[in-house]
Parts: structure tokens; sequence; C-alpha cells
């Protein structure tokens, strides 16, 4: 299994953050081949200080192989290029693996 983890930044706008994200792009993601399972939640301090992410997402696939061939799909690339419309480029991404 591989997973792509995605880490949002604070926004400036957390609620509109919300919205883009919700209405339009975690629909983006069911289209991607290869893609597994899809979760996405926000960040959570376990004290007073604010969690260094705001929302946190990940999409599980198979492989290597999958992973690369779904985000590079025409699905893929649009959900890809619907990120900098509601976080500009205050993303971390990596891919985990068992």
């Amino acid at each position: 299994m591989h997973i792509l983890t995605v880490l949002y930044h604070h926004p400036a706008d957390p609620a509109a953050f919300d919205k883009h994200y919700r209405e339009t792009h975690a629909p983006l993601v069911d289209p991607i081949p290869g893609v597994k399972s899809f979760t996405y939640r926000h960040a959570a301090s376990m004290d007073e200080n604010p969690p260094p992410y705001y929302l946190i997402a990940e999409l599980a696939f198979d492989s290597l192989e999958d992973l690369q061939a779904g985000m590079s799909s025409e699905a893929g690339q649009a959900a890809v290029a619907d990120v900098p419309n509601f976080a500009g480029d205050n993303v971390t991404m990596f891919v985990a693996h068992d």
C-alpha cells in the first residue's frame, strides 16, 4: 500500500478553504484511477499550541505504479491543478508505504 499524504498549512480564510475543499476539490479525487481510499480531516493540537497543519488528506493506492499512474492521469492532474485555487503553495506532499 502506498499513501499519498497531503498536508495543508493554515489558510488565510479557513471558511473559504473548507468550502472549496469540500465542494470542489474533494469530488475531484473520486475519478482518479487506482484510488483505494480517500480521507481528509482537520488537524487539532493536544495542547494550547496550534497544530502545524490545518488539514491532512490521504489517498491510498495498491502500489507506487498505481499512484504514479493515477496522479498522472487526466483526473489526477485536474486535482493537482485545483490545489492553487484554494491552498496556494501552502502544501506539503509525501508518499508513505509499507
